[in-house]
């Protein structure tokens, strides 16, 4: 390893996981509170200091590791400046230590017999990270896995242990009554937040701080780590779930856009997803949340996305934007409906289905989670009204569900993400 400052490196407030050795450490925390970062380090530097150990990285789906898991420890490879020692293979993804061959292997919950079988050919495959915990709904999944790796004795000063990193997005996860309802003495299960990322700019800093103040229940979550509640929620039939975008093209799946405006105080709100009417399910696949965004700025998102020949549904009360977009090249943007009791019939409308979220939609999911109904304030009653805040992608997603009635459409144009360009026509 190069002359590097480890303490300068990995920052602090992880000094307990840096040093457990126990069976399981599982970390929640807010989206900016460098858990995965910390983890990559950790395994990274173990794995040099270590030549028998070898690591297996899982995610719900094994293609997503690519953008996350895989380039977070090429990053701390770089962080750690020991390009020169590891290298890096593309077809399958995986990471070898080249002094010793010991490996990073990476593999999905959605080909279990293939996780089952993984094997390394020098030492021991000791040590399990699963990233994006909270994306598997099932603990029978996370059994399955624990009973495949690590498998066998490991020779001291070898250890086995898995390591579980999440977002806590809802209280019912079977992840809170596993690890932290109950006290465990081979569970580490610990909560951070932003406040100990020291490598954070004062913008991102003051990003939440704003969010502290305007949505507080969405800080809570997003922000400090902590479950987000299900009790008083609007909706609670939803999961964040990692799906193929790809398959959003078969038939039987009709695409769906609305657009929710805002500007200083409030983002505009812009969300894509695919209702299946048979199974009564809703994915929820793209998005985007961005304050002060004119409408000039709004086409060329909407035109980036590859959606501009779709049939978006708006908010009704802002007719020159509609008429800008429009004239700006959205030309099949419609106002939604408005009218008495529109809201709650949007609301009932979407409760028939399941929600199933794209981990990428961070703002829905913690609209999502922090969207409620309002109470009487002396009593603690909820009301049939939702609050007015949390709510920008939920109008946007009701404004889009005024095309559900339709027949569904045939025909699917992938592009460069995943999403559509010029198909999926409403």
């Amino acid at each position: 390893m190069g002359m590097v400052y480890l303490p300068q490196i990995v920052g602090g407030g992880y000094g307990r996981f840096w040093n457990c050795r126990l069976r399981y450490r599982v970390v929640k925390g807010g989206k900016a509170s460098k858990k995965s970062s910390t983890t990559a380090l950790w395994y990274i530097y173990h794995l040099m200091k270590y030549p028998q150990a070898n690591l297996l990285v899982v995610r719900n789906v094994y293609r997503t590791h690519a953008d996350s898991t895989y380039a977070q420890l090429r990053w701390a490879i770089r962080r750690l400046q020991v390009e020169h020692l590891w290298h890096s293979g593309r077809e399958p993804l995986e990471l070898t230590y080249v002094p010793t061959g010991q490996r990073i292997l990476f593999r999905g919950l959605d080909n279990v017999e293939k996780l089952a079988s993984t094997t390394v050919d020098r030492g021991v495959l000791c040590w399990v990270w699963l990233e994006e915990a909270f994306e598997i709904a099932r603990e029978a999944d996370f059994d399955k896995l624990d009973l495949s790796v690590p498998r066998g004795e490991v020779p001291p000063p070898l250890f086995k242990q898995t390591t579980v990193t999440f977002n806590p997005w809802n209280e019912n996860h079977w992840l809170k009554g596993r690890f932290f309802d109950r006290s465990d003495p081979q569970v580490l299960a610990i909560t951070t937040d932003y406040r100990c990322n020291e490598f954070l700019d004062e913008t991102d800093r003051r990003l939440y701080e704003r969010m502290r103040a305007e949505t507080p229940r969405q800080y809570a979550v997003a922000g400090l780590g902590e479950w987000g509640h299900s009790e008083g929620l609007v909706f609670e039939n939803w999961q964040v779930e990692e799906f193929s975008l790809r398959e959003l093209g078969r038939p039987g799946l009709r695409h769906i856009f609305g657009l929710d405006y805002g500007y200083t105080n409030d983002p505009t709100a812009f969300i894509a997803a695919a209702v299946e009417e048979d199974t009564k399910r809703l994915y929820i696949y793209d998005e985007h949340y961005q304050k002060r965004m004119l409408n000039e700025d709004i086409a060329a998102m909407i035109r980036g996305k590859g959606y501009q020949k779709e049939r978006i549904r708006a908010d009704s009360a802002e007719p020159k934007s509609n008429d800008d977009l429009r004239r700006l090249g959205i030309g099949r943007l419609q106002a939604a409906g408005k009218g008495r009791d529109s809201v709650l019939a949007g609301i009932s409308r979407l409760q028939e289905y399941r929600m199933l979220v794209h981990p990428r939609c961070v703002h829905t999911i913690a609209e999502l989670g922090a969207y409620t109904w309002q109470t009487d304030g002396r009593e603690g009653v909820y009301r049939n009204l939702p609050c007015d805040r949390d709510n920008h992608l939920m109008d946007a997603l009701r404004y889009a569900m005024e095309d559900v009635p339709r027949p569904p459409s045939a025909g699917v144009n992938v592009y460069r993400y995943g999403l559509p360009r010029g198909g999926w026509r409403g």
